[in-house]
This record gives C-alpha cells, structure tokens and sequence, in this order.
C-alpha cells in the first residue's frame, strides 16, 4: 500500500483533510520563512516559533490519522509529544545537579515511543488498517534529527528542532507541486518529508565553499584546501561577523562554547580586543552558516521539485 500525506482511499478527498494538509503546509512555509530571517539576522531561532508550528502540526496530523480510529490517534500524540518535548525546557526542572536524571528520562521516553510504535506496527501493521505511514516518518525523523545533533553533524540545536518540526508538519509529500520525476515518484511516497529537506539542503550548502573559493580567488588568497573553507578577515570586524576564529588558535573556551547570539557576539568583541593587543590585525575564519536558512530553502524545493539528491541517483 502505498502510504502518503493524506489517510487513504475514502477520505483523501474530504474537505477536511484537504484542509489540514493545506494548512500544514502553508504553517510550514510560513514558520520556515520567518525561522530563516532570524538565522540571518542572528543566528538564532527562538524556541516560540517552533512550539508555534507543532502545535499546528499535532492538530494537522491528528486531523489526518483520525479516519484510523483512536489507536492513531493516540499513537500519533505519542510522537507529536515526544517532538515537543525537546521545546518545553522541562529538563531545566532538574537543575544542573540532576542533569543525568534529565537525560534518563528523555532516553525512557524515546524508547518508551518507539517501543509502543513498533508493538503496535508487529500487530496491526503499517498502512491505512495500522499503524500511519506517517507516525512511522515523524518517528523515524526524530530519531535521524537527535542523533545527527548529539554526533554535531547538525550543530546547533535550532537545526534540529527544525528537522523536528518539519516532519511533525508534513510528515512525507509524495506528489511535489512543480516536478514529479517518475524515477522518484513511487520511492518519494516512502521517504519522510524532512529527509527531502535535508538532502535538498545538504545541496544547496554546496554554494558556501564555491564562495569563499570566488572571495579568496579574487583577492588573491586562495589555497586547497583552505581556500573553500574560510578566509581572512580584519579583526577590526569581528564584532560585526558571525564567524569562527581558526587562525591564530583560540583556547577551547572561546566563542565556539557559546550557548546564545548575545553571548557569541560578546566573546567575538572580547576576543577582537585580545588580538588588537597582541598586534594582530587580520585572523583566518570560518562562517558561521545561517543552516536553518538553507534548510528553508531546502523545504521550499522539496515541496516543489522532491528529493532532488534522489532524483539524481535514480537517473543515473
């Protein structure tokens, strides 16, 4: 069976489902649209915005699994709540004294979903009479999102969240708006939405380092292979760029440590002052990659075009 956004035959057409789709949707484009202009204007996406588009995703996705009865339902609520879990903060209850209980009780929730998930996929299976396609997507997705964070694949927290929220929205696509591949179509309908996104992503970000190769290209400073991964900066700039300082050395509690945007452009500013007093005017740096933004621009294909990184491998 071929599992997609929508329940299944019957209920696919109802206005109702169309509706929830329509909305999730556009809570998606319009949630990525704004999480990308705070990247770019700070490097940070502030966790309201996130609560905001899974709250909108938990009733969407509800709204879509409710033709199955109350078990997707449920199901589907497990999963939603385990997403928007990583938003709520309520591991700061526990205090920094505590924090290995913390994480105990997030691991037991993980497993605890994945457990029941799989339990009732063993019974009932996966598809329109089991266990949603979707809730397997979310699921699946979650697990990619906190495991590509924890081995710092995907840095910063606000990515993860957005790969999060993103599955939790539109759980798979299967039919883009503008280009449907028939090499993808059928192998789209399987893929959890979010993979699109980050694939598309991972795509796109190969504009960064043909970048810096054009920058340090035209002023003369190319090298391989350093060349496509930073450049040389004024430190009398610093303050003012959202970059990491490589050369010269930085201790280990430098601006990479910083946990806000506040606290990053402090420890620039102080690190600015550092180096002026030493008598260095020019430091070698790596940009600090406004992810989220790409990875707006990645939904934004997937919704149009597809996995185009699948696309590719198929045809080849």
């Amino acid at each position: 069976m071929r599992p997609a956004l929508r329940p299944g035959p019957g209920v696919a057409g109802t206005s109702i489902t169309a509706l929830a789709t329509a909305v999730a949707v556009a809570a998606l484009l319009l949630g990525f649209a704004l999480a990308a202009l705070a990247d770019l204007r700070r490097r940070e996406v502030s966790d309201r915005l996130w609560q905001a588009m899974g709250a909108v995703g938990l009733v969407t996705g509800a709204v879509l699994v409710s033709p199955g009865g109350w078990v997707p339902i449920v199901l589907w609520l497990l999963v939603a709540g385990l997403t928007l879990e990583h938003l709520a903060g309520w591991d700061l209850w526990f205090g920094a004294r505590w924090e290995a209980r913390a994480d105990l009780v997030e691991l037991a929730a993980y497993v605890g979903v994945i457990a029941v998930v799989a339990i009732a996929a063993a019974r009932t299976g996966i598809g329109a009479s089991g266990v949603p396609w979707i809730v397997v997507a979310v699921l699946a997705t979650i697990v990619l999102a906190r495991g590509l964070f924890e081995f710092k694949v995907l840095y910063g927290a606000a990515d993860a969240k957005a790969l999060m929220i993103a599955a939790l929205l539109v759980p798979v696509f299967p039919v883009p708006w503008l280009y449907a591949p028939s090499t993808a179509a059928a192998t789209l309908a399987y893929v959890p939405f979010a993979i699109s996104l980050l694939t598309n992503a991972a795509l796109f970000s190969i504009v960064v380092p043909i970048a810096l190769a054009v920058r340090n290209a035209r002023r003369g400073e190319f090298s391989v292979p350093e060349g496509f991964m930073g450049y040389w900066l004024a430190v009398r700039e610093l303050p003012r760029r959202f970059v990491w300082v490589k050369d010269p050395a930085v201790p280990a509690t430098g601006e990479e440590d910083a946990d806000t945007t506040e606290e990053d452009d402090r420890r620039r500013a102080e690190l600015a002052r550092s180096l002026r007093a030493r008598g260095i005017d020019r430091v070698w740096v790596t940009p600090q990659v406004p992810l989220v933004a790409v990875m707006a621009v990645g939904a934004l294909a997937a919704l149009l075009a597809g996995n185009l990184l699948l696309d590719l491998m198929l045809r080849v």
